[in-house]
């Protein structure tokens, strides 16, 4: 539809922030095995990244919706 908002690029910013998370805890928590090294710093400034990425795609998401009700409590 002309003129509809997409919501979809939030969205798959947010699914990608989230994916991101998984991986890192699912790094983070296999750490146990012998051998495994992972670096602890390097970890969390990418999960704090993906937490920002995350916090920015919902503030455009928010937006959005309300712009749309805007635009209807105008038209309507």
């Amino acid at each position: 539809m002309s003129g509809m908002i997409d919501f979809s690029t939030p969205l798959a910013g947010m699914e990608r922030a989230s994916s991101n998370v998984d991986k890192i805890a699912a790094k983070v928590g296999g750490m146990g095995f012998p051998g495994d090294t992972v670096d602890l710093s390097s970890e969390m400034v990418d999960l704090l990244q993906s937490k920002n990425d995350f916090e920015a795609n919902a503030n455009v998401l928010r937006t959005e919706d309300q712009m749309t009700k805007n635009v209807l409590d105008v038209l309507g």
